[in-house]
């Protein structure tokens, strides 16, 4: 039997490359010299796309694959992926939730800590000298803290989790109070900002939340205040946050996202109160095998008419 053709949208590990050369018959669509063409000769017989978050799925695309029938993402936001689409067409998708939930709660309350003990700052004291000619500037506490968490999903419940371990007094805001949920909940998020010395950004991305941190949200965190965002940059409005960071209207911010990433502001590298990671909450070799794994179990489960493990449409 012939192997169904799988478009890839961009690299995997070579672990899953290989793994997906296997069973399928990979088109690489990144490294098509000519995308078009590559769709051209080979679109009307591509049956499944797997995808990454920040790469997705258009509708113009699936439109040019008439017998697509499912998509598979590497990663947890479908933002980037044309879901009204992909229901319209009986197209399944994917994602894989749970598996990178640890990592990125970890990383957040890394760059709360690193940010707040300003820890790269004081690497670079170390480094070049200057504690010879005298001590660091005192930094920020992060135990017993008011933290707010935006979200409360998987990532944003695991980070309260963390958190408690610290003592920190958490709320958090979400559309609606969750039922099961022990924190307290602040339903405008101006308010959880005022309320909090830390705030801690777990949101979904899409149209639903862009730019939901915005310039009112950072004022009400005030200029003691430090913003984590380990979401989606869209969350963030990114000129209200370079303003409120470059005229020290917040503390500080530690950022795993943005909103033109990997392309970010290059205002963001001039400034000495911001913690930057290229997002990369799940980048652990045990999460990304993980997500790889999760990729291809929903991809055989389609193709073996079986329940897909972790759908989305």
């Amino acid at each position: 039997m012939d192997k169904p053709s799988l478009l890839v949208m961009g690299a995997y590990p070579d672990w899953d490359m290989a793994a997906l050369e296997q069973d399928y018959r990979v088109l690489r669509y990144w490294e098509a010299p000519d995308r078009e063409a590559l769709l051209a000769a080979h679109g009307g017989g591509i049956r499944a796309i797997a995808t990454r978050g920040e790469l997705g799925a258009s509708a113009d695309l699936m439109r040019r694959l008439p017998k697509l029938a499912i998509v598979s993402c590497y990663g947890v936001g479908t933002d980037a992926i044309d879901l009204g689409y992909a229901r319209a067409h009986g197209i399944r998708v994917t994602n894989t939730p749970d598996v990178l939930t640890a990592d990125v709660a970890d990383l957040a309350v890394g760059l709360l800590l690193a940010t707040a003990r300003q820890i790269p700052g004081g690497d670079a004291y170390v480094r070049d000298g200057r504690w010879a000619k005298g001590n660091m500037q005192l930094v920020t506490r992060v135990t017993g803290k008011k933290v707010g968490i935006a979200g409360i999903g998987r990532i944003g419940s695991a980070v309260a989790r963390r958190l408690a371990a610290f003592d920190c007094d958490v709320a958090y805001f979400a559309r609606s109070r969750r039922e099961g949920v022990a924190w307290e909940y602040v339903p405008d998020l101006v308010a959880l900002a005022r309320r909090s010395e830390f705030l801690i950004v777990t949101l979904a991305g899409g149209d639903g939340t862009k730019n939901l941190i915005d310039a009112h949200v950072l004022d009400a965190l005030g200029p003691d205040g430090i913003l984590v965002n380990v979401s989606r940059g869209s969350t963030v409005d990114e000129p209200a946050l370079l303003d409120a960071l470059a005229s020290r209207r917040i503390k500080a911010a530690g950022l795993d996202v943005f909103w033109n990433e990997p392309n970010i502001d290059q205002r963001f590298g001039s400034l000495d109160n911001v913690v930057l990671q290229p997002h990369h909450g799940s980048g652990t070799i045990e999460t990304r095998r993980a997500m790889g794994q999760l990729v291809r179990d929903n991809l055989a489960a389609h193709f073996a008419g079986a329940a897909l493990l972790t759908p989305v449409v």
